[in-house]
């Protein structure tokens, strides 16, 4: 596997951490390499957050994606759409929540924009709207193909609590079902 590079983006408390740390810690399961990389301002809840995640085959000797190195990026609010989507690749794909995130025209001729309601799907389908960040998930994932589907649910099921699995597990294939209606 080529390196994949991947960058969430929202707000704090949305669970891009989260998210990052799956993707990281799954690849590593899988005999690779996986590290994620986050930035976040000193707010605990609100503030503007990234996560890039680096995945690869081969030893991860620089942390930090370079501006347009990113191949995907998930998007869940405008003030960091707004902030790091320059960091994507010309003709690299952005997903975004098109509740909370607008692309402009200029936007959609640079990048594949996808539009998939992740935080509506996580509370109205789900019943849980922390369930957000394994909707996000699955969709990254099933458009980068970068971690076997089993082994990326298998880990996100170990770093959730047991209460919890039904409703996870629920939001992972709903992930997948929306991005695969999307692509």
């Amino acid at each position: 596997m080529a390196r994949k590079l991947m960058r969430f983006t929202g707000v704090g408390g949305q669970g891009v951490l989260l998210a990052g740390e799956i993707f990281a810690a799954a690849k590593i399961k899988d005999g690779g390499y996986g590290l994620k990389t986050a930035t976040y301002t000193s707010q605990v809840r609100g503030g503007p957050t990234v996560v890039d995640i680096t995945l690869d085959d081969e030893e991860i000797f620089y942390p930090y994606a370079n501006d347009g190195e990113i191949d995907f990026m998930l998007s869940v609010a405008q003030v960091s759409y707004n902030s790091f989507k320059d960091g994507v690749r010309d003709g690299g794909t952005i997903v975004v929540e098109p509740n909370l995130v607008k692309a402009t025209d200029e936007d959609k001729k640079r990048w594949n924009i996808v539009e998939i309601p992740i935080i509506t799907i996580a509370k109205e389908e789900v019943g849980n709207v922390v369930t957000q960040s394994v909707v996000a998930l699955a969709i990254a994932n099933n458009f980068m193909d970068a971690i076997d589907k089993n082994l990326l649910e298998e880990v996100m099921l170990s770093k959730v609590p047991a209460k919890v699995h039904e409703v996870n597990k629920k939001a992972y294939e709903l992930g997948y079902k929306y991005s695969d209606e999307a692509k």
